[in-house]
């Protein structure tokens, strides 16, 4: 059976990694190339692949190190430039990692980055910078028309999907969202739990799809409360999701 473990970096990186019984494992957006390495020394593991989601430093920082001391292969976007790949990935690519007996198919979503790749598994989905719990990447080089397609993408998933994001933002996501629906319990008792996680050390990651079509305001634009929010800030109506989506998107990067 496999598993699937955090490996923290910098001040609030998630490297995710999955390992089977015989110690094969593979990583997913390795910025930090000495935190991977400790990690695979300690316990053993015999590193096969490594999967990049997009170009930013903090998620490929580690690549080329790890590539040349393991012998790794490296999987990620295929539009994306300045990576250090040996397979350029694109819209429903699928590996097949026989150690581990799991596929991994590549999703398009773009809006943090052009070329942003998830990876869905199963029920596994690592979703770089575009989807986290209670929020969403900032919009660097896409647009917000991309990046709420992005999302509305993978809302299509099972809705036991478990979300693998890739930095520990919930609390302070929950924050906004919180500003944006106050009368929400949802959200009001997932700021409880991670309190809970966090006060223990541990990880508010993975959360669950239907969970954050619950408390993730990026995902619920066509709730009245959020339309609401969003219409106060615009100082206008707006008449669809997108431009709800959008209104909110700037004021998360003013909150």
């Amino acid at each position: 059976m496999n598993s699937v473990f955090p490996i923290k970096a910098f001040n609030d990186n998630y490297i995710w990694a999955i390992k089977n019984q015989a110690n094969d494992a593979i990583f997913f957006d390795p910025g930090c190339p000495e935190s991977v390495i400790d990690v695979i020394e300690a316990n053993k593991l015999n590193p096969l692949a490594i999967f990049i989601t997009h170009h930013h430093h903090d998620h490929i920082g580690g690549v080329t190190e790890l590539k040349d001391k393991y012998g790794v292969t490296v999987f990620g976007p295929s539009s994306e430039t300045n990576l250090d790949l040996d397979a350029g990935l694109k819209e429903n690519d699928c590996i097949e990692i026989s150690q581990l007996d799991i596929s991994l198919t590549a999703i398009e979503t773009p809006g943090h980055t052009k070329g942003h790749l998830c990876y869905h598994s199963d029920n596994y989905l690592f979703s770089g910078d575009t989807l986290f719990s209670a929020g969403c990447g900032r919009i660097f080089e896409g647009t917000p028309e991309e990046m709420f397609d992005s999302l509305q993408k993978i809302s299509q998933l099972p809705n036991d999907t478990l979300i693998y994001c890739a930095h520990e933002y919930t609390l302070a996501n929950l924050t906004f969202a919180q500003h944006i629906e106050p009368n929400n319990s949802n959200i009001n008792n997932h700021i409880d739990s991670v309190n809970k996680l966090l006060g223990e050390n541990k990880p508010s990651i993975p959360s669950v799809l239907s969970d954050e079509k619950n408390i993730n305001p990026f995902l619920r634009c066509n709730q009245p409360e959020v339309i609401q929010s969003a219409e106060a800030y615009a100082e206008k109506i707006l008449n669809t999701e997108l431009e709800v989506f959008t209104v909110i998107r700037e004021m998360k990067n003013n909150f």
